[in-house]
């Protein structure tokens, strides 16, 4: 079984390594490979904007794995449990605002939420830190603020969406799923042998290379994104508020970019309202692709298929409110 993991951990990091390496490629000696496809301005216009995306994004990514992997390390689950209120309603918010405080990937949220509800805290406070640590944490509002320069009302409404989603969530387990079947609690595991360091070094190793293939996907997309469809359909879509919230939303949700770096991407997205790239960023850190799969293999696929759609909503609902207030 050791086995197995160590094969699939390999293969995927061969993986996201490959997808890296041929990207950055592209970005640099694409343009006679895409010359019949694109005009000579396209091809650059393309490429500086996937490099410009993926090194001024990477800075962040990196401090937030380098967090990320000492929080998993040498913070025990057990601090969670006595830091928090034993009342459920009282514990939400608090769980929410402590993920202002304390940094974490969306990969690390969902194991650090299971070890939660495994040391006595209440799913629905589980839930709200699942919700926030990802997407309020320092690193990522830092991220915000530089991705948007002289704009910080979007770090706040940002903080503001993502923090009033995540008790919304967390406040409606307590009404409707409290004692509900279709949450599969994760098995108590034990403390492996690794040490502490070794603990370090594996999680910024895997959150790296997981998160960078993703940057660097989500980089391409934003390029292409501008360079191959047509103005007019994206002025199009654009000039629907409604509709371009639900478009980046989805597009949040497949290009599963990390938390770290979205911001970038959604700076990019220029054709774009302010609210609509709000949504993008509120939709990313808390339900795309390998949120849903980790959420899956670790609550159960009847918890997945109804979190995920309801998160998707709560967010979008979310973001055009305080978009029409904030922006």
């Amino acid at each position: 079984m050791t086995t197995a993991k160590q094969e699939t951990s390999s293969g995927s990091s061969i993986a996201f390594t490959t997808t890296l390496v041929l990207l950055v490629g592209l970005a640099l000696f694409g343009r006679r490979l895409f010359t019949g496809w694109f005009s000579a301005d396209g091809v650059r216009t393309w490429a500086t904007m996937f490099v410009g995306v993926t090194v001024q994004a990477m800075p962040f990514l990196v401090l937030g794995v380098l967090l990320s992997a000492a929080l998993t390390a040498f913070v025990p689950a057990s601090f969670f449990a006595k830091a928090l209120p034993k009342h459920p309603a009282l514990a939400v918010p608090v769980a929410s605002a402590s993920g202002v405080v304390l940094p974490g990937c969306e990969c690390a949220s969902v194991p650090v939420s299971a070890a939660l509800m495994n040391r006595g805290v209440t799913p629905a406070a589980a839930i709200a830190f699942l919700l926030s640590a990802p997407a309020i944490n320092p690193v990522v509002l830092a991220s915000t603020a530089v991705a948007f320069p002289g704009q910080p009302k979007v770090v706040v409404a940002r903080a503001v969406t993502s923090l009033g989603v995540s008790m919304v969530l967390g406040w409606l387990w307590l009404l409707t799923g409290k004692g509900s079947s279709w949450l599969k609690l994760p098995k108590n595991r034990h403390a492996h042998d690794a040490g502490r360091l070794e603990t370090f070094r594996s999680a910024m190793l895997h959150d790296f290379l997981h998160a960078g293939g993703f940057l660097v996907v989500g980089a391409a997309a934003a390029a292409t994104l501008n360079v191959v469809v047509p103005r007019t359909w994206l002025d199009h879509v654009a000039g629907s508020l409604l509709l371009s919230v639900l478009i980046l939303g989805l597009l949040a949700v497949l290009l599963a970019i990390c938390s770290e770096a979205d911001a970038f991407v959604a700076a990019s997205l220029t054709q774009f309202s302010l609210t609509a790239r709000l949504a993008f960023m509120v939709v990313g850190p808390i339900v795309d692709v390998k949120l849903i799969a980790l959420q899956t293999g670790t609550f159960g696929p009847k918890f997945a298929i109804r979190f995920a759609p309801a998160t998707f909503a709560i967010a979008l609902l979310a973001s055009l409110l305080v978009g029409w207030w904030l922006l």
